[in-house]
């Protein structure tokens, strides 16, 4: 299963321990950037796996930045994709299997090495459920998606 990750500045450290936790998972990584620690500016980076994943080069992405909520912002952006910030596996499930969340924003200031492992395991073992209440709720978000995008 191929995944996409990127970081800013503020996720720069986070990012290549979750690379490599995810390619213990079994996971194909495509780390699309930053490369170095020097400031940079997240949506770049939130923009690159939210175009990998559009483009179906990856199933799912994962962009790391300070709090997570700039490079939520960013990455849903892009038509087709649901980024949430999930700093708990609660809303790391729950995002996929009622939202069908396709891209896990994470906080690299919030949230410690461990958690964050434990929140992209749970992020990408879960599936969307396909209830008919989801699938509606989705088709509404898509809607106004569609409508805006004119």
């Amino acid at each position: 299963m191929y995944r996409a990750i990127a970081a800013d500045h503020g996720g720069f450290q986070l990012k290549p321990v979750l690379a490599e936790y995810l390619q213990k998972l079994g996971h194909t990584v495509n780390d699309l950037g930053t490369h170095g620690p020097g400031p940079v500016d997240y949506p770049d980076y939130a923009g690159a796996v939210a175009a990998a994943v559009r483009a179906g080069k990856a199933e799912r992405g994962i962009v790391i930045c300070g709090s997570g909520v700039g490079a939520s912002v960013a990455a849903n952006k892009f038509p087709g994709i649901r980024a949430a910030v999930c700093h708990d596996t609660f809303s790391a499930h729950q995002g996929v299997e009622d939202d069908d969340m396709n891209v896990l924003c994470l906080g690299a200031r919030i949230v410690g090495t461990e958690l964050a492992k434990e929140i992209v395991r749970t992020f990408l073992s879960a599936s969307f459920s396909g209830a008919e209440r989801h699938v509606r709720r989705l088709g509404k978000v898509n809607a106004i998606e569609k409508e805006f995008m004119k």
